[in-house]
């Protein structure tokens, strides 16, 4: 790479985390493992060479060329690669700024499909990027599409997951809204079966089947993850998951690190419909940062996804041979 591309690649680094994730040049400069006065030369040099307009329009190479890794390994239709601070050795890179990064790409790319005349059945499932990214997307109005949420809404004691995000994108497009009337846990199998029985459930994973495009998170499976911290799994069912292999979840449902889906006690009671492999229509999943890498490599190893929105270090991570 010429030392004219490389500081290109440099300027455009520091200034989308300047302009996008909102760091100080401190900061910039501690990640980046520059100088502040460097940091602040690169991004007045990016302003220089007219590559920060509304967006930053200087594509970053690595990450381009880890995209396009991604995309040849894993058989993708669609990926983004966001910059992470110093994702060789992985530090640094579970900061809001990465979570900001990721919502501003993955924004822009469920964009490209909402904002079709054509009326779409979308199915959205849960997290926190995910819920970042639809914060983000413009406003529209799209009343002809149906926004499908993928995944109970509620836990066994009746409390809401404030990461289930389905309505707020239904609310951003002025879209019809369909909500899963059902527990995300069911409290037994029996239960979950008298739950996914009734006529409402029916009709709502009907529809969620025909969806012309899905968008959904990568969890964890740990103490702390999403499904721990929201109380729907315990400190027990951690365990016995992870004794198990699991590394991740998808729309609730555990995978290990091959990507193949766990057969286990809690798997009988998840109400959620499960994905299938290869997908028909787009999926996209949208997760970064270090503690999410083997989540990120496993749904990939499983054939899940169409598309992924990613960091740096989730995407070396995912290329890296055992």
């Amino acid at each position: 790479m010429s030392s004219s591309s490389s500081k290109l690649d440099l300027a455009a680094r520091a200034a989308w985390m300047y302009y996008v994730a909102g760091n100080t040049q401190n900061e910039i400069a501690e990640r980046l493992g520059i100088s502040r006065q460097m940091a602040q030369r690169m991004v007045a040099y990016a302003g220089a060479s007219n590559l920060v307009k509304v967006q930053i329009t200087h594509p970053i190479s690595s990450c381009l060329e880890l995209a396009q890794g991604l995309q040849q390994r894993y058989g993708l239709e669609v990926c983004r690669v966001v910059p992470s601070a110093h994702a060789e050795d992985g530090a640094g890179d579970d900061t809001q700024g990465t979570q900001q990064m990721l919502a501003v790409a993955g924004a822009e790319l469920m964009e490209q499909y909402l904002r079709q005349e054509a009326p779409l059945i979308v199915n959205v499932g849960s997290g926190r990027t995910l819920k970042a990214a639809i914060e983000k997307i413009s406003e529209m109005e799209r009343p002809q599409h149906q926004i499908v949420s993928m995944i109970g809404a509620f836990a066994s004691d009746g409390s809401a997951n404030r990461y289930d995000v389905a309505l707020l994108a239904a609310e951003k497009m002025q879209s019809r809204f369909y909500l899963l009337p059902a527990p995300r846990v069911a409290e037994s199998e029996a239960d979950r079966k008298q739950w996914c029985n009734h006529r409402a459930y029916q009709i709502v994973t009907g529809l969620a089947q025909k969806a012309d495009v899905t968008f959904l998170g990568i969890g964890t499976i740990a103490l702390q993850g999403a499904m721990h911290e929201d109380g729907f799994i315990d400190d027990d069912e951690v365990a016995q998951l992870q004794q198990q292999g699991a590394v991740g979840e998808l729309i609730c449902h555990a995978f290990g690190a091959d990507g193949k889906m766990l057969r286990s006690p809690l798997a009988a009671r998840i109400t959620t419909p499960p994905l299938s492999t290869p997908p028909a229509k787009p999926v996209i999943a949208m997760a970064g940062g270090r503690k999410k890498a083997e989540a990120v490599r496993g749904a990939l190893r499983g054939g899940w996804l169409t598309g992924l929105v990613t960091d740096e270090y989730c995407a070396q991570f995912a290329l890296q041979d055992d």
